[in-house]
């Protein structure tokens, strides 16, 4: 039982890197100039840090 719980712990930190490796992609590739724009970088930005800090945690879960 414990290899599964390796397993799914290790998916769910590998899911929660690509996507916050994704979001901080796709803050730097924002585009508008108003106050839109720098909401959904700081937006993204946040979804990032957040996605990696799950992917931290995960990583030191399994360790």
């Amino acid at each position: 039982m414990s290899e599964w719980l390796g397993a799914i712990g290790f998916g769910i930190g590998l899911l929660a890197f690509v996507l916050g490796v994704t979001s901080i992609i796709m803050g730097f590739m924002a585009s508008a100039t108003n106050g839109q724009g720098m909401q959904h970088k700081i937006e993204y930005g946040f979804f990032g840090v957040a996605g990696l800090v799950v992917c931290l945690l995960m990583g030191y879960a399994l360790a």
